[in-house]
C-alpha cells in the first residue's frame, strides 16, 4: 500500500484531474500534475504543478523520483510516457490498457475479439477500404481513431461518396465506419479495477447528449434491472481482459432493447460526476484507492441523483458567439435545495467547452429529475 503523506502523478489537468487532486487531498496525500498549460484546472490546486509537455523526459525523470505512483486523467497521454514511467514507479492504469482504449480502431478489434456486444463498423485507413465497405453500414458515423472526442473528430454519412468527402476532409487519417442504430437509450458503467482483480461498479448511469457532448446523467438509470446487470458484466469482463487498475467507464447504446458498447474511457467519466455527492464513494477516491492499493470503497449511490452539464456558451449574452461575455447568474442554482454547483476554475469560456456541473440529489427521482430540469433552463441551458 502507498499511504499518506506519499506524493501521487497526475498526468493531464483538466477538471477530472482537479477532482483527482480534490480527493487525493482529502484522503492525505500531496500531488503533482504535469500538464503544459499554464492556466491547468488541476494544476491550479496541485501541490507541484510541472508545466511540460508529455514527452518532456527531464521532468518524467522528476515526476518518477518524486511520486511514489502516476496515473492519468485522460486517454491521450503518449504510450511511451507511461512506459516510460513504469520503469520506475507503478503506473495505473498500464500502457497496454490505454493503447486500446485511446484507439478507436484497436478498441473495436478488442470488443469484436472478445466476443462483447459491438455494432457493425469497418475499419478505414484508405479509399479504397471505403469503397470496399458493405452498404449495409450506411448511414454512418465516420469517426477519426485518435484523439477524437465530444462530437469532434466524427462525420454523418449518408452513402459512401460521403465518407470518402469526410475522409478527406480529416486528411486520411485512420478512423472506423460505424453504422448508425436507432436508440432506445445511451447508458453507461463506471467501474473501479484493483491489483487484485476485484471490481467494484457504481449503478448504471443514463445519458442524453446535445451536438455530441453529455447534457444530462440520470443515476440511476431508467432502465430494466436485467439491462443494467448486463451493462456491469460487459463493463467487468473488459476490465478484466485489459487487466486494467484503476477507475474505468463503459459507454453503451441501447438499440432495440439490448446493449451495444459505444466506447471505453480508461479514466473517471463525465457520466460520473454525480458520483461526488450521490454515492458513498466518488469514482475520483476510488482512482486513489486503485492507484494506491487501498481497498476500494463503497460504490453504493445514496441518494437519486441528475448532472447537467455547464458549457461555454452560457457565459455569453444569450448563448450566442459574439454575445457579451458574463459570468452566469449562479444565485439561480445556489437557491435550488438538493443543488451542488461544482465550477472548474478554467481560465476562460468557450462555446462548447465544459467549464462547470451541477448535481442534483434527492429522494425522489421525479422530483429530483424535474429539479435539475428546471435549473437547468433557469441558468440558461438551451436545447439543441
Amino acid at each position: 500500500m502507498i499511504l499518506p503523506p506519499a506524493t501521487l502523478g497526475m498526468l493531464g489537468g483538466g477538471q477530472l484531474g482537479r477532482f483527482f487532486v480534490a480527493a487525493a487531498h482529502e484522503m492525505g496525500y500531496k500531488v503533482w500534475v504535469l500538464d503544459p498549460d499554464p492556466h491547468s484546472p488541476a494544476g491550479l490546486i496541485a501541490d507541484r504543478h510541472l508545466q511540460a509537455g508529455y514527452s518532456d523526459y527531464a521532468v518524467l525523470d522528476a515526476m518518477a523520483d518524486g511520486c511514489a505512483a502516476v496515473t492519468t486523467e485522460f486517454e491521450n497521454v503518449p504510450a511511451d510516457t507511461l512506459d516510460y514511467l513504469a520503469k520506475f514507479v507503478p503506473v495505473r492504469p498500464g500502457a497496454a490498457a490505454v493503447a486500446v482504449c485511446q484507439n478507436r480502431i484497436a478498441e473495436k478489434s478488442f470488443l469484436r475479439d472478445n466476443t462483447l456486444p459491438h455494432g457493425p463498423f469497418a475499419v478505414i485507413t484508405a479509399d479504397a477500404d471505403i469503397a470496399a465497405a458493405d452498404v449495409s453500414l450506411f448511414p454512418a458515423i465516420l469517426k477519426v481513431a485518435r484523439f477524437g472526442y465530444d462530437g469532434k473528430g466524427q462525420a454523418r454519412v449518408t452513402s459512401a461518396a460521403e465518407a470518402l468527402h469526410a475522409f478527406h476532409q480529416f486528411k486520411g487519417e485512420p478512423c472506423v465506419l460505424e453504422a448508425m442504430l436507432p436508440l432506445d437509450a445511451e447508458v453507461s458503467v463506471v467501474l473501479a479495477r484493483d491489483e487484485s482483480g476485484a471490481i467494484t461498479a457504481f449503478p448504471v448511469v443514463e445519458n442524453q447528449h446535445t451536438g455530441g457532448i453529455l447534457d444530462v446523467s440520470i443515476a440511476p438509470a431508467r432502465v430494466a434491472p436485467e439491462l443494467a446487470a448486463e451493462a456491469r458484466r460487459c463493463a467487468g469482463v473488459i476490465a478484466e481482459q485489459l487487466g486494467f487498475i484503476g477507475t474505468l467507464a463503459v459507454e453503451f447504446f441501447v438499440t432495440g432493447g439490448k446493449l451495444v458498447i459505444n466506447e471505453m474511457a480508461p479514466r473517471p467519466h463525465n457520466s460520473g460526476h454525480h458520483t461526488i455527492d450521490a454515492c458513498v464513494t466518488s469514482q475520483y477516491e476510488q482512482q486513489v484507492r486503485a492507484l494506491c492499493g487501498l481497498p476500494l470503497g463503497e460504490a453504493r449511490q445514496h441518494s437519486a441523483s441528475v448532472m447537467v452539464n455547464l458549457l461555454g456558451e452560457l457565459w455569453f449574452e444569450g448563448g450566442e458567439p459574439h454575445g457579451r461575455y458574463r459570468e452566469p447568474d449562479w444565485s439561480l442554482l445556489h437557491a435550488v435545495s438538493g443543488l451542488r454547483l461544482h465550477l472548474y476554475g478554467k481560465h476562460h469560456a468557450r462555446h462548447g467547452r465544459k467549464m462547470g456541473h451541477f448535481t442534483v440529489i434527492g429522494d425522489d427521482m421525479a422530483d429530483v429529475l424535474a429539479k435539475a430540469l428546471a435549473a437547468r433552463q433557469a441558468i440558461g441551458v438551451r436545447d439543441a
